[in-house]
């Protein structure tokens, strides 16, 4: 034999990725980074809304205890009115109710944002008891 190396005829195998490869990589790669760009985002939206109910919370004991610490002893029926709570403006109701015990009323506070006073978009509902002062 000569020093020759044999010389081959089929190619070199290379090294690397193809580009079908590199394709699905990519695809695998983007399909992950959305799901964790709408887990971030409903993550956000879960904290404004949670954020949103604590000060309707807040709203709805502060009337709660505003009227317990008054000593107020409101006539039986419905009030409403607006607040402002951590920059955020929200609507209140009361309801007054008479109870079997003539020295206490019922009142039960609910919190709507904004405008909405549909039932169903209260943000928070408190019940408490009145009690008449000096009895």
């Amino acid at each position: 034999m000569t020093g020759k190396i044999p010389v081959s005829d089929s190619p070199r195998p290379t090294r690397g990725f193809t580009l079908l490869e590199v394709m699905v990589a990519l695809a695998i790669l983007a399909l992950a980074l959305m799901a964790a760009l709408r887990a971030g985002a409903m993550a956000t939206q879960n904290t404004v809304e949670i954020r949103q109910r604590q000060l309707a919370d807040w709203v709805a004991l502060d009337r709660l205890e505003e009227h317990r610490a008054r000593r107020d002893w409101l006539p039986v029926g419905m009030s409403s009115g607006e607040t402002l709570q951590g920059g955020i403006r929200f609507r209140w109701e009361e309801k007054i109710g008479g109870t079997p015990n003539a020295q206490f009323r019922r009142i039960e506070v609910r919190v709507f944002p904004g405008e909405r006073t549909d039932t169903n978009a209260a943000l928070a509902k408190f019940d408490g008891f009145l009690v008449r002062p000096g009895g």
